[in-house]
């Protein structure tokens, strides 16, 4: 749930260049309490220190410095001769004193506003640390943009300004970043998505509260404001930014809620579908809450995968290293199923009426927050009288409408400077629009860009309604998929695989980095190449001959599974997969590529829901169904189209036992078993995938 800037703390997340690969990301304070990190083997190393890397910022910014926690050996090291070295220490000084001069030379964006520092005072007498920054040598008097954020409001002005608000700073505002109750300078006690104030009691306060709060202190303190107000931010962010307009302050007149997270157990950062999310929910659970700055959590393998699975089980985290220490760990454990915990957290409890336009951001890549908001749109949509709510979505990650060109992803290529469009020509001619009254409101309900064709489209709604038929892709006899449903009687026409949770399928290429950490590839991982994982035994794929038209697909996404196990419970991933033709001579390397373009997965337990989970009945045949949301994408003419089914997804998704207890967290070692898979694929059972296609761009499947 990072935001995604140009720094870490300056609300972004890992950087990525354009080809999404990620940059080296810091925070400012890091630091681990507690006794050495030496258990069952997991450690090899006793002390702690703080090591300081430099990394160096896409789009010119200059690198900062990202204090990480380094593990040392308990033991001296042995003294070394340096003399076979010093040519490499000094290439190494040379280097560092030429980015020393470049980063002095570089141009500051801040040097262009006047800059106030203020702890701003809320309801309850807590000061909350913020920094404004008004444009030199104008006369206008000028809205705010906020952006209120848990990543070190000090850091980002430089990095916003230069880039992802930089067309907002052309056009001409008053920028405000603030740190949020507990965080880095401001006071308080941070609360992981803080729950809704008791409006009865007039001194309670909430992140809606405290906005207000803020705004009224700008209104009052910071001279030549218009009298309006905005506010945008990506991940944690953009759930505060929909905080922001739950009770809204009078003068705010725009929100753009970009990535925020809607529901923490469905859909978004800690699970998805009731599975948990083991390494995210783990490592981002840690950094927020062990210190009032980032925190990493120390794991000494480089490849995670290995660390993650001599772990074991779930309770060995709280055993071995939090010891209660964790706020939102001990919340994954006492909460292991959709209760009102996580009920009244999710933005389907908030989000009843339409306060201000707001304008919803997601990414089809986005690998933390893609649910969040769609759903926020889809919420919101139930009450927009006024045209108010409208969705962008487009070919990014997690944030990366916020930084770079956007011309790709990975090795996906996308024609066009995605990023750089939004920024110019929505983002800031929405805020315009709103704030100063300029340009003609031209927006569209919802603004996509769709993949494989590689171009943007205006919709009348979304999903989009006219022209679409849902069809159904079927899994058939000798892995393949076809629009034709199969004819195979009875109960003997199945696909089968054992799922081994000690051997669990990686969710991505090994090595597998920490997730923010140096040389991570989290960012992209969800359009690496599936072939690493297509001829697993635990794998199964079925895909379509090779197409002989454009097959185009546009809203939602859902796989229906007929399935047994031979075990009480089990995990069901489906990936749908574009596979480029065996040879691509203009660039080789996408040859037979396998994208996914939608994949998630569903704990077998809730697949009655997900209120009150119930074990499954070995050997019996059931239906599971599994969203794979939305998109936007083209199938060309010669690829073909693919599904995998499988079970493990190692370490995003936990391990699931694949014998029902009721609390996962508290499974113990002998609960984890083999379970032997089936999907069947009979004429009344035929498992599928449904797709939303657009009939008037694929003849193929009329």
């Amino acid at each position: 749930m990072l935001a995604a800037g140009c720094s870490r703390s300056d609300g972004g997340s890992a950087h990525t260049a354009d080809d999404g690969q990620s940059v080296t990301k810091r925070s400012d304070r890091c630091r681990m309490t507690g006794k050495a990190l030496q258990c069952a083997g997991l450690f090899s190393f006793q002390p702690l220190e703080i090591r300081r890397q430099f990394s160096h910022h896409v789009s010119g910014v200059p690198g900062t410095v990202r204090p990480t926690i380094a593990l040392q050996s308990c033991q001296n090291p042995p003294e070394t001769d340096m003399r076979p070295y010093r040519s490499i220490i000094l290439g190494v000084i040379l280097a560092a004193a030429h980015a020393t001069l470049t980063c002095q030379t570089s141009v500051d964006p801040r040097d262009a506003f006047t800059k106030v520092e203020a702890m701003i005072p809320m309801r309850d007498g807590m000061k909350l640390y913020t920094e404004v920054f008004t444009p030199k040598g104008t006369a206008e008097q000028l809205p705010f943009i906020l952006r209120r954020t848990p990543y070190n409001a000090a850091n980002a002005a430089r990095g916003n300004l230069a880039v992802y608000l930089k067309d907002l700073v052309d056009e001409g505002y008053i920028f405000v970043f603030q740190d949020i109750r507990g965080r880095y300078r401001s006071e308080g006690t941070f609360v992981m998505q803080r729950f809704d104030r008791d409006t009865t009691d007039p001194r309670s306060t909430d992140e809606s509260s405290d906005t207000y709060d803020t705004i009224e202190w700008l209104l009052k303190n910071i001279p030549n404001n218009n009298g309006s107000a905005g506010i945008l931010g990506v991940s944690y962010d953009g759930w505060l930014s929909v905080m922001a307009m739950l009770r809204p302050h009078p003068a705010m007149r725009a929100v753009s809620e970009q990535a925020t997270p809607a529901d923490m157990f469905l859909g978004d950062d800690f699970h998805h579908n009731g599975a948990f999310r083991l390494s995210y929910g783990l490592e981002y659970a840690f950094m927020m809450e062990a210190s009032s700055g980032d925190t990493s959590f120390a794991i000494p393998s480089y490849d995670t995968y290995d660390w993650y699975l001599r772990l074991g089980p779930l309770g060995n985290v709280d055993k071995l290293f939090f010891h209660g220490s964790v706020p939102t760990w001990n919340d994954y454990v006492k909460h292991p199923d959709y209760d009102e915990f996580w009920k009244q957290q999710a933005l389907a409890w908030r989000l009843k009426e339409v306060t201000v336009p707001v304008m919803h951001v997601a990414g089809w890549w986005d690998q933390e927050d893609f649910y969040g908001p769609l759903k926020a749109y889809e919420l919101l949509e139930k009450h927009d009288m006024k045209g108010w709510n409208v969705l962008v979505a487009g070919p990014w990650n997690h944030g990366g409408w916020s930084r770079g060109t956007g011309h790709q992803l990975g090795n996906i290529q996308f024609g066009d400077s995605t990023s750089a469009y939004f920024r110019k020509h929505v983002q800031a001619q929405w805020f315009a629009y709103h704030l100063k009254g300029k340009g003609t409101g031209d927006f569209p309900e919802a603004l996509t860009f769709r993949t494989g064709d590689n171009s943007w489209q205006r919709h009348e709604s979304w999903p989009p309604k006219q022209h679409m038929s849902d069809k159904k892709l079927y899994f058939r006899e000798n892995g393949l998929l076809s629009f034709v449903p199969p004819s195979t009687t009875g109960r003997n026409a199945f696909d089968e695989y054992v799922s081994d949770p000690a051997k669990p399928v990686p969710y991505r290429t090994r090595p597998i980095e920490q997730t923010y950490g140096p040389g991570s590839r989290w960012s992209i991982w969800q359009t690496e190449d599936q072939r690493f994982v297509h001829d697993r035994p635990d794998v199964l794929s079925w895909w379509t001959e090779p197409l002989t038209d454009d097959v185009t697909i546009s809203g939602e996404i859902a796989a229906l599974l007929y399935a047994s196990t031979t075990g009480s419970d089990a995990d069901w991933i489906v990936k749908l997969i574009d596979v480029y033709p065996d040879m691509v001579p203009e660039d080789r390397k996408m040859s037979g590529y396998q994208l996914m373009v939608a994949g998630d997965v569903l704990r077998g337990r809730f697949r009655k829901g997900f209120e009150k989970p119930e074990p499954v009945k070995p050997n019996a045949i059931e239906t599971y169904r599994v969203p794979l949301l939305q998109h936007d994408h083209t199938f060309r003419k010669g690829h073909r189209i693919m599904v995998h089914v499988q079970s493990t997804w190692f370490p995003i998704i936990d391990r699931n036992p694949q014998s029902y207890v009721p609390n996962i967290f508290h499974a113990r070692e002998q609960d984890f078993v083999s379970a032997r898979h089936r999907i069947y694929r009979t004429d009344k059972m035929s498992s599928h995938v449904t797709l939303p296609v657009v009939m008037e761009d694929s003849p193929a499947v009329k």
